[in-house]
């Protein structure tokens, strides 16, 4: 009888916590530098949190190398009891095969907890190339098989992934040039050392309406909204079908930590997603706030599962790894 009392007393105390929860800091890991596109993220985001988990303190923890994979590695093994997140991007799906001796099981060792954003791509080229719409694009391609040189902002980044995707569809190979992060790749296309690249809104946007590249698509399934890129069609549209790619966002927490605390997480998450200012600051990244069910774990599982099985097999094909 004595043994009952005390598990039904450990059982209403541990309760009571995690209806308490958050009692503390929470930390967000982000595993990028601080002042890159995904930290702005995590940022905002954390500002648009604090108020839904009771005006708690959100710390953003910078933990940046070897893509993605060491921060997301801290929070694989953090305490499970929801103080330590992870916020990520699409690098979550692509690391398994970028990244052949990981120290985590992106399917097993987290708990997911919802999608936050995403963010278009653009097909772009060095201003003197003589195609004008993507139409001219793909016989300029046809007529210059072997001396294309397709920049990228790095081994594993959204441009090599973008550019792989595309070259693996269009069935044209091209001189891959990896740079270390965009500037130096824009910075090169610019200058016509480099032929194309495929890059984030948040990267090409302002390029392309002051003319300074030459613009052929977008990677969303539908058109773009925003005015410098709103004529511009998709690459499906242009005979790629299927061809969509965004740079996402979402959030996760370690391996086994309770559901009242992931079930509040996911509660938080929802009101931030429909925060004004939120949704304003990611409209002005070029982001577009999720809306969808993958705002639930379960989707938000269900979609990185399918990334995975879509971006493994063109790595492999292209025998580039990060590793």
């Amino acid at each position: 009888m004595k043994k009952l009392l005390l598990a039904g007393a450990a059982l209403l105390t541990a309760t009571a916590a995690l209806a308490e929860y958050p009692e503390k800091p929470v930390t967000i890991v982000v595993p990028f530098s601080a002042g890159g596109p995904t930290d702005k993220v995590a940022r905002d985001l954390a500002e648009a949190l604090r108020k839904p988990l009771g005006g708690q303190v959100i710390i953003i923890d910078n933990v940046g190398g070897a893509g993605g994979t060491l921060g997301a590695t801290k929070v694989a093994k953090a305490s499970n009891d929801g103080y330590t997140l992870l916020l990520h991007h699409i690098g979550m799906s692509t690391s398994p095969a970028l990244y052949r001796n990981m120290q985590y099981k992106t399917l097993e060792d987290f708990e997911y907890l919802g999608m936050i954003n995403e963010v278009p791509m653009t097909l772009i080229g060095k201003p003197t190339l003589p195609a004008t719409n993507y139409a001219e694009l793909t016989k300029w391609l046809d007529a210059n098989k072997g001396k294309i040189n397709l920049a990228n902002a790095g081994l594993g980044s959204a441009s090599h992934l973008c550019g792989l995707l595309f070259m693996s569809t269009t069935k044209v190979d091209m001189t891959t040039v990896p740079y270390k992060g965009t500037g130096p790749a824009m910075t090169d296309l610019l200058g016509g050392q480099v032929d194309l690249m495929c890059d984030q809104t948040t990267n090409t946007t302002s390029q392309i309406a002051g003319g300074k590249v030459k613009a052929f698509a977008v990677t969303s399934t539908k058109r773009l909204t925003t005015p410098a890129l709103a004529k511009l069609p998709t690459l499906d549209e242009s005979g790629l079908k299927g061809f969509n790619v965004s740079i996402w966002h979402a959030l996760y927490a370690p391996k086994g930590t309770p559901k009242a605390v992931t079930d509040k997480i996911n509660a938080a998450l929802k009101i931030a997603l429909k925060d004004p200012d939120f949704i304003h600051r990611e409209e002005g990244l070029g982001a577009v706030v999720m809306t969808d069910a993958r705002v639930n774990g379960p989707e938000h599982k269900k979609f990185v599962e399918a990334e995975i099985n879509k971006w493994g097999p063109i790595i492999k094909a292209a025998g580039q790894y990060a590793d």
